[in-house]
C-alpha cells in the first residue's frame, strides 16, 4: 500500500503539470496519428513483398527504414513534450511552439539517435527468431536498453550532445544517483494498468447487459466507450511519463526539484538494486 501511495502520488504530480499546460497532450497525439501513418506505410510494400515470396534481405532493409522513421517520430513528439515540460518545471509557461521549436534545434540527434535505436531494435528481432532462448536474451537486453536509455531524451534536449553521448550521460545518471532498479516509473504503469483495468470492467460490464437484453446499441456504444477510454488512458499515461522523465533527470542532472514534484517523490524514484 506505501508503494502504491507513492506511485499514486507521482500520477498527482505529473498530472498537476498537465492541468497547468493541457496543450502538452498534443504531443502524444501528433505522435500516434504520425505513428499510424508510418506503419500503414510501410505495411504495405511488406505485405506486398511477402505475398511475391520476395527476397529476406530487402524484408530486413524495409524493416530496419520503419524501425528508423518510426523512431525518429516518436522520439520527436517525446523531445517536444519533455522540452515544454523542462519549461514547466522551471517555472515557465510552455507553448506547442515552444516544445516544436526545441525538438526542431535537436532534429539531428534526434535521427541519430533514431539510427542506433533502429540498428537495436533490429537486433532484438533477429535474436526473437532465434527461438525460445534468442527471445531470452532478446528481453534481457530490451529491458537493459531499456534502463539506459531512461534519460535520453531529456539529455539531448537540454545539454545539446550527440545521440552517442546522450545515451553515455543517460547511463551514467543513471548508476550514479539510483542504481539499477526502476520504481517510479513501473509505479505509474500500475496505476494507468488498474485505470485501463477499470475501462475494460465499464466496457464489458455494458456489453454483456447489452447480450442479455439484446440490445445492439447498447453493444456498439459499449464497444465505443471502452475504445475511447482505451484511447484517453493512453494519451494521458504517455504525457504523464513524459513528465515524469523531465522531472527525474533535473533531479538527477541539476539537483533541482518543483513545486509540482515534491523532493522526496523524485529521490525515491529509484532505489539501489540488491
Amino acid at each position: 500500500m506505501s508503494a502504491f501511495s507513492r506511485s499514486w502520488n507521482l500520477v498527482q504530480a505529473a498530472w498537476g503539470v498537465l492541468r497547468a499546460d493541457k496543450e502538452l497532450i498534443v504531443f502524444p497525439i501528433v505522435s500516434a496519428i504520425a505513428a499510424i501513418l508510418v506503419t500503414i506505410t510501410f505495411a504495405v510494400p511488406e505485405f506486398l513483398l511477402y505475398s511475391a515470396g520476395g527476397n529476406e534481405v530487402i524484408g530486413y532493409v524495409i524493416l530496419f527504414l520503419f524501425y528508423l522513421v518510426q523512431y525518429t517520430v516518436i522520439t520527436f513528439a517525446n523531445s517536444a513534450l519533455v522540452g515544454a515540460a523542462m519549461i514547466r518545471l522551471r517555472g515557465g509557461d510552455p507553448t506547442l511552439r515552444d516544445g516544436l521549436q526545441i525538438a526542431f534545434s535537436r532534429f539531428g540527434a534526434i535521427v541519430g539517435y533514431a539510427l542506433i535505436a533502429a540498428t537495436v531494435g533490429m537486433i532484438l528481432q533477429a535474436l526473437s527468431d532465434r527461438g525460445t532462448l534468442g527471445r531470452i536474451v532478446r528481453s534481457i537486453l530490451g529491458t537493459a536498453w531499456n534502463l539506459i536509455t531512461f534519460l535520453v531524451v531529456p539529455v539531448l534536449v537540454v545539454e545539446n550532445v550527440g545521440p552517442i553521448d546522450a545515451i553515455k550521460k543517460s547511463a551514467a545518471l543513471l548508476k550514479r544517483t539510483w542504481g539499477e532498479q526502476v520504481v517510479g516509473g513501473a509505479g505509474m504503469g500500475f496505476v494507468f494498468f488498474l485505470f485501463f483495468l477499470l475501462a475494460t470492467v465499464i466496457a464489458g460490464a455494458g456489453i454483456a447487459l447489452g447480450i442479455s437484453i439484446n440490445s445492439v446499441v447498447l453493444i456498439v456504444a459499449s464497444v465505443a466507450v471502452g475504445i475511447l477510454l482505451y484511447i484517453a488512458l493512453a494519451l494521458i499515461s504517455s504525457t504523464l511519463g513524459g513528465i515524469y522523465t523531465a522531472a527525474v533527470y533535473r533531479y538527477a542532472a541539476e539537483g533541482a526539484t518543483s513545486n509540482q514534484f515534491a523532493p522526496e517523490l523524485i529521490q525515491n524514484a529509484f532505489r539501489a538494486g540488491r
